[in-house]
């Protein structure tokens, strides 16, 4: 019998790359009107650059394993505990002030202090971005009444909470919440779904999980034996190998499958 729903946060309940997006056009919008120049390139540049950038540093393989991206270092602060975000958190600022410098210079702009301007400037554009799918309060609410409810999610705790922190109507509505900064490994690793089973007392067979990532979630709760539910917004073509128990392209294409399951 299905007791619990365990759900993504990033691109499943936020609109986690939509609010990035947000916040470089925000961004480059105003460095347009900071320099005067052609910045319609700028987005690219500093994405490609700062992709560059981050898989450089010796904390590449840390963020791999929690599941970090380069976008999130952009305006993360990682004030965490442990080695490795303790040496995010100093690398971190000179990051984002070279990504943002050395994009501009891609788009013909030779201006650090500019570029150190628009790294702080992403960071409180990203934070007044905070979007969230349409559906995802009242599916929250409905399936509180019903299920016990624990929000899986990658990522710095610290950065994730400030997620939460800007979206302050998600939290209340899960039992627990698993990041794996805190628990020190990530999905798809089998160890973090065996977590999220043990807080919430039950077992694989009792809980869905639900997420939009293929190559964590998905894969990761198959390992773990528990059923999965993947959230195809944007009609991705299937893996290979890895075949969720369910696919929905919308939130509330959940409460058929859940009608179903109780047969």
């Amino acid at each position: 019998m299905l007791k619990a729903i365990f759900f993504d946060l990033d691109d499943t309940l936020i609109w986690d790359k939509k609010s990035i997006e947000t916040a470089f056009f925000k961004t480059c919008q105003w460095a347009e009107q900071a320099s005067g120049a052609d910045c319609s390139q700028l987005e690219e540049a500093v994405r490609k650059e700062a992709s560059r950038l981050y898989a450089s540093y010796e904390t590449f393989a840390f963020t791999k394993k929690i599941g970090i991206n380069p976008f999130e270092g952009l305006w993360g602060t990682f004030d965490d505990e442990g080695e490795d975000f303790q040496k995010m958190k100093g690398l971190m600022p000179l990051y984002r002030k070279e990504a943002w410098t050395l994009g501009l210079r891609q788009v013909g702009i030779d201006n650090p202090a500019l570029g150190e301007q628009l790294a702080d400037f992403f960071i409180e554009a990203r934070k007044s971005s905070p979007i969230l799918y349409e559906e995802t309060f009242q599916v929250l609410e409905k399936l509180k009444a019903r299920y016990r409810l624990l929000l899986l999610t990658n990522g710095s705790p610290q950065l994730q909470q400030t997620k939460l922190d800007i979206t302050p109507e998600i939290s209340p509505h899960f039992d627990h919440i698993v990041i794996s900064g805190a628990f020190g490994k990530g999905k798809p690793d089998p160890a973090i779904f065996q977590h999220a089973l043990s807080k919430s007392g039950l077992s694989a067979e009792e809980v869905l999980m639900v997420g939009d990532n293929l190559l964590t979630d998905i894969i990761g709760a198959q390992q773990a034996g528990i059923r999965s539910v993947w959230v195809n917004r944007e009609h991705k073509a299937p893996h290979e190998a890895i075949t969720p128990t369910f696919e929905i392209q919308h939130l509330n294409e959940l409460f058929p499958i859940l009608e179903q399951l109780k047969q």
